[in-house]
Formats: C-alpha cells, structure tokens, sequence
C-alpha cells in the first residue's frame, strides 16, 4: 500500500515528522518541499489526482488547519477526506466513511497525536455493510 503525503507551508513541520516517525510506510511524498508560502489546493489536487488514477492507494493531506486542504480534495468524485481531531473521529472516517484522505492541521495537532490519528485510521477497517450505500451515495456525481 502506498500513501500520498501532501501538505503546504502550514503543515510541513508536521509532514516531516510523519515522515521521519513513520519509515515502515511507504508514503509518496507529494510536496511542498519547505516552509515557505504555498497554496494549499495544488497539494490537494496532487493528492487526489493520484489516487483517482490508481498511483497511490491512500492519502494524508495537511494544511495549517486542516479546513481548507479536506475542502478541496472533496470537490473531486471518489474522494472522501476527513479531517479529523480524536481518535473517535480518526476510527470512524475509515469504518462508516471509508476515508481515502486523512486530513490533519499542522498548526492544531500535536506530533504525538498526528501519529496516533494516522495509525488509528491505518488499523481501521471499512465496516461495509449499511455504510456502503452511504457511500454510493456521497461518490455519486451531483
């Protein structure tokens, strides 16, 4: 499996933790490249490009918040990215959403805990079942 990693200025410090704490994984590393000024919707758009035509399996996008990298990667059909806090959040965006994003603010999220969320969303498995429909339903083109 492998993981885009995406994220701009606001999140890099925390893509370089991940990316350092986490070598057993095998992430893509999508950009930006330093701390400086970046927009944030041209990370997004290497992230869910790339899933989308099969290159990377997953993605972890970061922007200062969060906020606004998960609002444009969910612009695109077949992307569903959520931005999540706690563990309980973490959890259920892979087993009720099926989450193919995990979004996380570099400027609001702790190291300690962007590990714990990443692993977390990692370990969950999609629940199917009932939530399947759910999902037809958010990936059906408007």
């Amino acid at each position: 499996m492998i993981i885009g990693i995406a994220s701009d200025h606001g999140g890099y410090d925390l893509k370089l933790h991940i990316l350092n704490e986490l070598p057993d994984i095998s992430f893509k590393d999508l950009g930006t490249n330093s701390s400086d000024s970046v927009h944030y919707p041209y990370f997004a758009d290497k992230c869910c490009k790339a899933i989308l035509s099969g290159d990377i399996d997953s993605g972890i996008l970061i922007c200062g918040t969060g906020i606004g990298i998960s609002m444009r990667a969910n612009r695109y059909c077949g992307i569903r990215a959520a931005l999540v806090h706690d563990e309980f959040s973490a959890k259920m965006s892979k087993a009720h959403n099926n989450a193919n994003i995990l979004c996380l603010g570099g400027r609001t999220t702790s190291n300690e805990l962007a590990l714990h969320l990443i692993q977390t969303w990692m370990d969950t498995q999609f629940e199917s079942g009932r939530h399947q429909d759910r999902i037809d339903l958010i990936d059906a083109p408007i």
